[in-house]
């Protein structure tokens, strides 16, 4: 449901009552003291800062391509408006605002919202943390009774003065007021009533009860104060910057607030074009009004999804309860102390170096940008500072994409290995060269490349060295697992598009279904057709009839060439210990194979196969401590979540009970643990199920939810899930259907597909 339809039925209103107005009133305690606050920061009269709530609520709220982010003046913006009213006046700031607002619509109206994306998230993050350090710093001084100084640098220099000169009351309710912020959301009673109100009113009370003698807030008049924008004076190149720094700050910020808002709610996902042209109307809205800059704003997001918002109204009445505060309360504005809104912004600034954002880029190696681009902003400047921040990302971003890694090892007497990674580019000539001549002449090579891409110079050089080789009687054999470049230049094949995408092997084939491809040394494998032909499409191939014997040491070899040295990464990591999520208890079938089955990969499944699937009773004849063990390790040990008994179609051993047991005493003996499901396929009679294929896939299905009942008979298991700990699910796989089918008590429900959408 958005505000633009045409019609809103009972039930949509009965969600905005139950939903959306709670959500709004959260909302609008949160953004009324952060907006004055901003206000402040920004050297804006303090209406500015309502207005541009009010504005980000009734205006960007109803036409917004979020439902749930919430707009308005924003910290990450102060700064910069706090530099233009020094340089060009209030009013035409104002002027600015609105024309950022114009640029913001043209943009939308482009539809280059997603290009915006393409700014690396750790500029994005390292310029906030700068201003977060740059506003921290200026409303220290406040706090302590002081004046902020023009730069970070003089702050610092002034910080010792400050602390040991001034101990007036403007110290003591600054203390207060970032003791309740620090204090407050920690205790859980009282997180209702949000932490910023909190302390607003806490410090106000407290000054006046106690006489303090500090600077209150002077909101000029309310409303009626508001002046109208005049057109900025002064060179046309410095004004046009202005704007442009504006429109781009608070397009960027509210676009990746709106991405990272579709995290916080199941609803329809953000329209960033929608959502960058809704930001353009409510600045030039906010400029003309006299109100300041408007963004998508992180933090009153985020508390508007966890307050549970379903809808766009919520932030709408948001600003509703905003304008009605504003006109009716205002002379209760004029009792906060300035020195707690800038304990306030303190707290804020703080916040915004996130050291969430830190450890995320670390996995990615892009900690320097981060760094480095806060540093700038914080020492040098905001628009310097973002602009060595991209500079660094650029240059980092064209190190990995030239970037090669060349290992030679030797396999055997006369046998070398040189498996090369990455994209290979007349950069990384140099270093393959060198490589490449460590090797004797005459050995036999095995050349394995796992590139994303090869330019001329590199093929020239690695295929000038292979006829070299060969020449000198050596032998190479060329294995490409992801792109074929090199065998695509030697055909004289024109490489288009710019990366060739990896081949679709059938890596899950068995090992009688393959064989080695012909047309190219390097033993790719592929799926053969009835007539003997490639199968070229992966929808239309044709299965052949297996053919000879499977060869276990060279399917570890396969291993070793291609799957090895891309997993090995991935099983350093597990190397130390073992976390699956999942106990899975499934036959012994060759044709079974849990992780394809499942999508899983190693370490998610712990796996125990017998045959039929069984999970003997507790206290059963004959005894069976295997199973026990394992089902006592996966749930006291790994602490497993669920436990999934997995059948399938023409089990063996329910054939067997269903006719007459084979001659094998210990198999014979195992069979006895499925009785209990013979005997309630007996009592449940004839299948009515439509797609039952005969009594022996009935009695598969009846058997997994036996082996369910079972598994409750083990006390451990039936305390766990008694207590909501664990949980127990059955599956069962349709062999010649390739279906899983999930199966509850009397239920049988196929398991749908997911599909994609182009």
């Amino acid at each position: 449901m958005t505000i633009s339809d045409g019609t809103i039925s009972r039930r949509d209103w009965k969600s905005v009552l139950r939903h959306d107005v709670p959500a709004s009133v959260v909302v609008f305690l949160v953004a009324v003291p952060l907006s004055l606050g901003v206000a402040v920061a920004s050297g804006a009269p303090l209406a500015a800062g309502l207005i541009a709530a009010v504005v980000g609520g009734l205006v960007v709220g109803a036409l917004g391509g979020s439902v749930v982010q919430v707009s308005g003046p924003t910290a990450g913006l102060s700064l910069v408006v706090a530099e233009l009213v020094h340089t060009y006046g209030w009013r035409a700031t104002c002027a600015i605002t609105a024309m950022a607002g114009l640029l913001q619509l043209g943009l939308g109206a482009l539809r280059v919202a997603r290009a915006a994306l393409g700014v690396s998230p750790a500029v994005v993050h390292g310029m906030l943390a700068g201003l977060g350090v740059l506003i921290a710093l200026s409303q220290l001084h406040i706090v302590l009774g002081g004046s902020p100084q023009r730069s970070a640098l003089g702050n610092v220099l002034e910080l010792p003065a400050q602390i040991v000169n001034n101990h007036t009351h403007a110290v003591l309710i600054g203390v207060l007021t970032i003791a309740v912020l620090l204090v407050w959301g920690r205790i859980p009673r009282l997180r209702a009533v949000p932490a910023p109100l909190a302390a607003l009113v806490i410090a106000t009370l407290t000054a006046g009860v106690a006489g303090w003698d500090l600077t209150k807030v002077d909101l000029g008049g309310g409303f009626s104060s508001v002046q109208t924008p005049l057109a900025p004076q002064g060179d046309w190149h410095a004004i046009a910057g202005a704007v442009l720094l504006v429109a781009l700050l608070s397009g960027v910020e509210s676009l990746l607030t709106a991405v990272s808002s579709n995290r916080l709610h199941d609803g329809p996902r953000a329209d960033l074009d929608r959502e960058l042209t809704a930001q353009g109307v409510g600045n030039v809205v906010s400029g003309v009004l006299g109100g300041l800059p408007v963004a998508g704003v992180v933090v009153r997001t985020t508390t508007n999804a966890r307050a549970g918002a379903r809808s766009r109204w919520s932030t709408v009445l948001h600003g509703g309860w905003v304008l009605l505060f504003t006109t009716a309360f205002a002379w209760m504005i004029a009792l906060i102390p300035l020195e707690a809104l800038a304990a306030l912004l303190l707290f804020i600034g703080v916040q915004m170096v996130n050291l969430g954002h830190v450890r995320n880029l670390r996995n990615h190696r892009e900690v320097p940008v981060y760094v480095v681009t806060m540093a700038g902003v914080v020492l040098i400047g905001l628009a310097e500072g973002v602009a060595i921040g991209l500079a660094l990302a650029a240059l980092l971003a064209l190190r990995r994409l030239a970037w090669v890694s060349v290992d030679v090892r030797q396999d055997g007497e006369r046998r070398w290995r040189v498996v090369v990674t990455g994209s290979l580019t007349f950069l990384g000539v140099p270093r393959l060269t060198e490589a490449l001549r460590a090797i004797p002449a005459g050995s036999a090579v095995e050349l394995d490349l796992h590139l994303d891409f090869m330019d001329n110079a590199a093929f020239v050089a690695l295929h000038d060295w292979r006829l070299e080789h060969e020449r000198a009687g050596g032998e190479v054999d060329v294995d490409e697992t992801h792109g074929e470049w090199y065998s695509a230049a030697i055909n004289g094949a024109r490489l288009f598009p710019a990366r060739i995408p990896p081949r679709h092997d059938r890596w899950w084939l068995p090992w009688a279904y393959r064989r080695p491809d012909g047309a190219h040394s390097y033993g790719s494998f592929e799926v053969i057709e009835a007539d003997g032909g490639s199968a070229a499409g992966d929808g239309d191939a044709v299965i052949c009839e297996p053919q000879g014997v499977p060869d276990l040491l060279k399917g570890t070899r396969e291993f070793q060439r291609r799957t090895a040295p891309m997993a090995r990464p991935l099983f350093t990591r597990m190397a130390r210990k073992q976390s699956p999520s999942h106990l899975f208890i499934t036959c012994a079938d060759s044709r079974i194979v849990p992780n394809i089955i499942t999508a899983s990969g190693p370490g998610d499944l712990f796996t125990v196969r017998n045959i039929g699937n069984l999970v003997p009773r507790a206290g059963a004849v004959p005894p069976d401590d295997s199973m026990a063990a394992a089902i006592e390790y996966a749930v006291n040990v790994l602490e497993v979540r669920t436990i999934t008994v997995c059948g399938h179609s023409g089990c063996g051993a329910m054939a067997a009970l269903l006719g007459e047991l084979p001659d094998l005493p210990a198999l014979r003996a195992w069979l006895r643990h499925g009785r209990q499901s013979l005997a309630r396929f007996v009592a449940a009679g004839p299948g009515q199920d439509a797609d039952d294929a005969g009594p022996l896939d009935r009695l598969c299905r009846i058997n997994v939810i036996q082996q369910l009942d079972n598994l409750r008979t083990h006390p451990l298991v039936d305390a766990r899930v008694r207590a909501g700990r664990l949980e127990l699910t059955g599956l069962y796989f349709d062999i010649g259907a390739a279906r899983v089918h999930a199966l509850e008590q009397e239920r049988f429900t196929p398991v749908p597909e997911l599909r994609t959408t182009g």
